[in-house]
């Protein structure tokens, strides 16, 4: 199976605001954002791309557009990789939200936390699991298992996702941290999934081109660990 790079959006003018911003429309890019997105493409030079995909909002389409463009590639969209909804939660504050009850649930249960009027974290984990593995086994049938394609969505997504990959239960993804702009990676196997990277903000990327040599692109894992060490 194929590498798929997870790559959370640059930062929007909605992070740092202290509201949470949601499927609201109009949410772009701010200064900071801008400039993240653009290093993209040096950090991510030595890293052959076969297809970029990303969430509806306008964040996650800005993030990538200057990429796909240097690659030459479409941005597909995909609404299986939309934010989570909110719903009666989208845009207020969130020390205001921080004070309701279900926000313990949240923090300390997501398996069980459903939004008012929107969607419950455990249906997003499903719905974007689904669709990041349903993308993974059609690009790895048309270019092979070597394939790398990197799909931009929002942090919650990224932690359900990881939470899959790693085996680790719902109610633990808030254990993981994913930063605006970062990089997480996982590979798919028949055997199970390889976490490569999570939240990755550094330079150099070139360590994602497949190599075979951590026994991943058989799903064997390496006895010892990751070369024999």
């Amino acid at each position: 199976m194929a590498t798929v790079i997870l790559l959370r959006h640059a930062r929007s003018t909605a992070n740092g605001t202290g509201t949470l911003a949601g499927r609201s429309p109009g949410v772009g890019l701010d200064e900071s954002g801008r400039a993240q997105a653009a290093g993209l493409l040096d950090r991510l030079a030595q890293v052959p791309l076969r297809a970029v995909l990303a969430s509806p909002l306008q964040r996650c389409v800005e993030t990538v557009t200057g990429l796909a463009t240097a690659r030459s590639l479409p941005v597909e969209t995909d609404e299986g990789l939309s934010e989570v909804d909110y719903g009666e939660w989208t845009g207020r504050r969130l020390e205001e939200l921080a004070e309701q009850p279900q926000w313990r649930v949240v923090q300390q249960h997501p398996s069980a936390a459903v939004f008012p009027g929107g969607e419950g974290l455990a249906q997003v984990q499903a719905r974007a699991v689904a669709a990041v593995r349903g993308h993974d086994t059609r690009l790895s049938s048309e270019y092979g298992p070597e394939t790398v394609w990197l799909v931009c969505t929002h942090g919650d997504v990224i932690k359900g996702v990881l939470a899959d990959a790693l085996g680790l239960h719902l109610d633990g993804f808030q254990r993981i941290v994913v930063e605006p702009c970062s990089l997480s990676v996982v590979r798919y196997t028949e055997t199970r999934p390889f976490v490569l990277r999570i939240n990755d903000t550094g330079a150099d990327l070139s360590g994602l081109i497949p190599s075979g040599e951590d026994g991943s692109a058989s799903g064997a894992a390496v006895v010892g660990g990751a070369s024999g060490r």
